[in-house]
């Protein structure tokens, strides 16, 4: 059974960078061909695809997200992470990784999800 389970802090300022980390377990973030995916969900909108790394170490990025955006794995940890850098009020979310078959594809499992507050 593979479990993704993020970390990082709840609460970030106006121009920081916010970090997650993903922490995979029962399977390797190298095994072919998952994406190991992050997505957000803020207050009253519906889930919005960030980026993903693939089991080949291959990043994709949200257009709109883009620039402010940076994925990375550890594979000797078993970890995926999240950078956003120069947040707003407006990246205040639910914060989510999970892993898909394919870039697009279904999400099969999910973490529990991360609340981040960006707030002085």
């Amino acid at each position: 059974q593979v479990q993704l389970q993020e970390s990082g802090p709840g609460l970030v300022k106006p121009s920081q960078t916010l970090s997650l980390t993903c922490t995979v377990s029962g399977g390797s973030i190298t095994t072919n061909y998952y994406y190991w995916t992050w997505i957000r969900q803020s207050p009253g909108k519906g889930l919005e695809w960030m980026g993903a790394i693939s089991y080949s170490g291959s990043t994709y990025y949200s257009p709109s997200l883009k620039s402010r955006t940076s994925i990375s794995g550890d594979t000797s940890k078993n970890q995926f992470t999240l950078q956003l850098s120069s947040v707003t009020p407006e990246d205040t979310a639910v914060y989510y990784c999970a892993r898909a078959d394919g870039l697009g594809s279904e999400y099969d499992y999910w973490g529990q999800g991360t609340q981040v507050t960006v707030s002085s």
